[in-house]
């Protein structure tokens, strides 16, 4: 029987996103143009999440390795540029498997749990790299300090996780301009772009260290706060 349905187009696939911050509407933008690429190839959307997996992890591992032959001289903007541009595309695929499979139909819970666990790989990676540099080019900073910084990495991701499931989890639901500014700061697709220009000047990676885990810190005491007192009403 033939299917009469009109063919998806770009614009479908970036209907169906499910949001995000400024930083990542605009990966959304792009992440429909390889979510169409891999309906025109007859991908699903695993297939996205691996890729992903793959070019997330493997420009962290490429950057960690960068770190003797810098240390010894070789220059840091090369090696930015690619992570900035690299892990952008990889966090466009992460947000293509789900329109992908939105708009075809074709998820699975299975497909969503992979998705999760390669998002949960790259980030590690990503906080690898942060910790990485800060202590080859700021080694006089407490050890804890980056420890602290790799657990508090997991109140931005559980929380993210938890959004997927709940939308009542943002406890700031306004649209207005200078809420979504400031509310950049937890937005991972602004967040890798900060990651990847701190890689121009290594020994600023402290402060992203230092800034980021306040402001998850922060934002973990906050939830806490407000989800408790909303238990007990």
């Amino acid at each position: 029987m033939t299917d009469l349905r009109p063919s998806p187009r770009p614009s479908d696939f970036l209907a169906a996103h499910r949001g995000g911050g400024l930083a990542t509407l605009l990966d959304q933008r792009g992440a429909a143009y390889f979510a169409y690429a891999a309906w025109r190839m007859g991908l699903k959307p695993t297939h996205l999440s691996f890729v992903n997996l793959l070019l997330g992890v493997g420009v962290s591992v490429g950057v960690i390795a960068y770190i003797p032959a810098a240390r010894d001289g070789a220059p840091w903007w090369p090696v930015a540029l690619a992570a900035l541009v690299l892990w952008q595309v990889a966090y466009m695929l992460d947000c293509a498997d789900g329109q992908l499979a939105r708009v075809t139909g074709t998820g699975s819970e299975a497909g969503a749990r992979v998705d999760i666990l390669c998002d949960i790989a790259i980030q590690a990676s990503v906080v690898s790299v942060v910790v990485a540099v800060t202590s080859a080019y700021t080694p006089e900073l407490p050890a804890w300090c980056g420890a602290a910084f790799a657990a508090l990495w997991m109140t931005n991701l559980v929380t993210s996780v938890m959004a997927k499931e709940d939308d009542s989890v943002s406890m700031v639901k306004s649209t207005n301009i200078v809420v979504r500014l400031i509310k950049l700061v937890r937005d991972y697709g602004f967040i890798i772009v900060v990651i990847a220009l701190a890689l121009i000047w290594p020994e600023l990676m402290a402060v992203v260290l230092l800034g980021f885990g306040a402001v998850n810190a922060l934002f973990l005491l906050a939830s806490i706060a407000s989800n408790a007192r909303a238990s007990l009403r």
